[in-house]
Formats: structure tokens, C-alpha cells, sequence
């Protein structure tokens, strides 16, 4: 009876822990997101309506260290850097050829939104460049579908031969394909006298958006920004809804323990796959939004630094988490667009060296990293779970100490 009475305590006691950690996730939740809509409306409402009639002063500040330009890139970065999360820090499969989709969806832009296929005159909803009435040209949202669905495709095209490996053999043949896809755009000029992508030279330009009727011309940034940012904001929501779905749970059991999650009747290959596509998606409507952004499709952009920078936001800013990996793309992309930019310029004029700090990029990710590793293994933000698999030799000191407590107590206790 004692025992059934202690059991039943302990279950209680687990069930109200779970509780809690749901509250406080919710919560959480909460804070982050309505940040999140706080700092887009600040950067939209600002640039849209203050820099224009502001100082000439403000104005060369905002557009040195805080440009729409790079806003905008932020937005599509941490679109996809969420996308890349599913797989990674969602699943635990090590993905190292992430820019494929992103190069799938690009040029699903430039072949969908240009005049490129100048064979053909097709419009629908679209917003033909003037003197480019030839080519295909649909809306930007039919685009973005178009973009999704074709990457999704490609991933399962992908994932199904490859996803049956494991750890370093993963990382390779996903790294493999990183490289043939974009390999392709480069030389797909002649494809038996068919020009598909235009090779090195790209395709531009990409027709300017065009929503209900309203142009977002090549200087709308702060409109373009509310898009980018729109999107972001649904694969913040698609990223935490699937978490907490029983899809998420199923890729977090085999995150944890694949072995364990197949006998508990998760469907491994399934599952994966579920996940690649998922991935993909982002990574195609991120290559989609990217094209609309700079207004072309360049081959030379699709190359595998993209995709350790993109797996390094995912991996400094906390594998799993969601605000963690849009915290670290931020920072990632900022740098890698414009501080280190800028920084340079301000060590240059001080010292009156000639330092290019751009081309150090990688060089200070690097040592970023690795400190990261040393100091904060789980990331800026870590998720629940990864927190404590890194500290577990922690956690387990302090519950040791706390049972010799409770057993010196108990001992007290029974001595009075």
C-alpha cells in the first residue's frame, strides 16, 4: 500500500513537472513572437515612414549599419535557416547540402518570373519587365508554391536513396548532392541545345512583385521586407506547430534514440523523409524570396559556403529551438552582410591599415565556433532537451548532492 501510495505520489509529482514545462514553453512562445511582430512593425514603420524626411545623418547611418537590403536577406536567412533546423536539430540528420534547394527555388523564379523561356508568352497574374512581354510570368504567391512544391519533390528524390545512412556517410552523400545540383546551374547552358539555366551569366531580371494590383518595385525594400518577413513569420509558426505535433515527436524520438523510436513504432524512413521535404520547402521558398530580393539568379551564389553558414546559424544558436536558430541567423547574417563590413572600415580608419575583414569571414566563424563549442556547446538558446544531454554530468552532481541531503535528513530525523 505504501509503495502503491509513493508510486502514484511520484507520477503526480512527473505529470505536474510536465505541466510546467508546457506552461513555461508556452509562455515562452509567446514573448518571443510578439518580439518578433514588435522589431519587423519597428524596422517596416521607420524606414517606410521616418527615413525618408529624416536628417541626411540618420539616413547614412540606417543604410551603413541597418539597411532594408539586409533586413531583407535576414528574413530569407532565417527562413531557411529554420527549414534546415527540421532536419537537423528536429531529427538529428546532418545535412551539408542545404543550398541545393535553395538553388532549386531560385531559378523556379527565374524560369516562372522572367523572360527567360522567351519561346513561349504565357501571363498569369504576373509582372512582365517593359520590352520582356516574352516568357513566363505568374504571381509571386503561385511562384512561391511552385518553388515549394518542386523542392519538396526534389527532396524526397534526394532523401530517398540517401537517408537509409547514417552519421558521416549522411553528411557526405547530402554534401554530394550540394555540390552536383549547383554544378548543374552552372553548365546547364547547352542541355542538348536547350538552354535551361543560362550558366554563369544567370537569369535577370526577375519581374518586380506585384500583389492586389500594388508594385513592389526594385526600391520598395521596406514593402519587400514586410513580405520576407511574412514568410519568415509562417515558418516561425509551421516550426513550432510541427514540434509539438506528433510528426515532431516522432523526428525528436528518432533524434534521440532511432533504434528505440523504430520499436516504438515510429516508421524510420517515412519520417525522414517527412523531414527532408519539410526542409526543402523552406529552402525553396527561401531561394524563391532571394531571387526577388536581388533581382536575378546567379549560379556563383548557390556555392557549399552557403550551407555551413546556414547549418552554423542553426548550430550557434541552439539546435532544435526555434528562437535560438532566427537569434543565430540573425547575428550570422548581419555579420556576413554588413559587420564585418563596416567594422572594417572603422578598424581601418583607426589604424590606418588596409585589412579586408569580408574575406576573414570564414576565418572568424571559425574561432566563433569553436568557442561556442568550449564555452556553450547547446548554443545561445538551447532547447530543453539538448540542455540536458550537454549538462548531464551537472545535472547528475546536483541530484547526487540532493539525495545525500535528503538522506542526512532522513538520518536526523530518525536519531530524534
Amino acid at each position: 500500500m505504501a509503495k502503491g501510495a509513493k508510486l502514484r505520489k511520484e507520477k503526480q509529482s512527473v505529470a505536474v513537472s510536465g505541466e510546467s514545462l508546457a506552461q513555461q514553453s508556452s509562455s515562452q512562445n509567446r514573448r518571443w513572437t510578439r518580439g518578433f511582430i514588435i522589431a519587423v512593425v519597428l524596422i517596416y514603420v521607420i524606414n517606410k515612414f521616418y527615413i525618408p524626411v529624416a536628417p541626411m545623418q540618420v539616413k547614412v547611418a540606417f543604410n551603413t549599419w541597418l539597411s532594408l537590403t539586409s533586413m531583407g536577406e535576414i528574413m530569407v536567412f532565417i527562413l531557411m535557416a529554420l527549414g534546415l533546423n527540421i532536419v537537423v536539430g528536429y531529427a538529428g540528420l546532418l545535412d551539408l547540402g542545404y543550398v541545393a534547394f535553395w538553388a532549386l527555388g531560385g531559378y523556379v523564379a527565374g524560369w516562372l518570373m522572367s523572360g527567360f523561356f522567351d519561346q513561349v508568352t504565357f501571363k498569369f497574374g504576373g509582372n512582365p519587365a517593359k520590352g520582356l512581354p516574352h516568357g513566363i510570368h505568374l504571381n509571386v504567391f503561385l511562384v512561391l508554391i511552385a518553388g515549394g512544391i518542386f523542392t519538396a519533390i526534389w527532396g524526397v528524390i534526394i532523401g530517398a536513396p540517401t537517408l537509409r545512412l547514417k552519421s558521416d556517410y549522411l553528411a557526405l552523400v547530402t554534401l554530394g548532392f550540394g555540390e552536383i545540383i549547383p554544378q548543374f546551374m552552372v553548365n546547364g547552358e547547352n542541355i542538348g541545345g536547350f538552354n535551361m539555366t543560362n550558366g554563369s551569366k544567370g537569369i535577370n531580371p526577375v519581374d518586380n512583385i506585384k500583389i492586389f494590383g500594388f508594385e513592389f518595385g526594385p526600391f520598395a525594400l521596406a514593402d519587400k521586407f514586410l513580405l520576407y518577413a511574412a514568410l519568415a513569420g509562417m515558418m516561425i509558426f509551421l516550426s513550432l506547430r510541427l514540434r509539438d505535433g506528433r510528426l515532431g515527436r516522432a523526428w525528436l524520438a528518432i533524434r534521440e534514440d532511432e533504434l528505440a523510436a523504430s520499436m516504438m513504432g515510429v516508421p524510420l524512413m517515412r519520417t525522414k523523409l517527412a523531414s527532408y521535404a519539410v526542409g526543402a520547402t523552406a529552402g525553396g521558398v527561401g531561394g524563391v524570396a532571394f531571387a526577388t530580393l536581388i533581382g536575378g539568379v546567379y549560379a556563383e551564389r548557390f556555392n557549399f559556403q552557403i550551407s555551413i553558414i546556414i547549418l552554423s546559424m542553426v548550430v550557434l544558436g541552439g539546435m532544435g529551438n526555434v528562437w535560438g536558430v532566427m537569434l543565430g541567423a540573425t547575428l550570422l547574417a548581419w555579420i556576413n552582410n554588413t559587420g564585418l563590413v563596416q567594422i572594417g572600415k572603422i578598424f581601418n580608419a583607426a589604424t590606418g591599415m588596409n585589412v579586408d575583414f569580408p574575406s576573414f569571414n570564414f576565418l572568424i566563424f571559425g574561432v566563433l565556433l569553436v568557442l561556442m563549442m568550449l564555452f556553450r556547446r547547446e548554443g545561445f538558446i538551447p532547447e530543453a532537451r539538448v540542455r540536458l544531454i550537454m549538462h548531464e554530468d551537472e545535472f547528475a552532481d546536483v541530484s547526487n548532492v540532493t539525495d545525500q541531503i535528503k538522506l542526512e535528513g532522513h538520518h536526523h530525523h530518525e536519531s530524534h
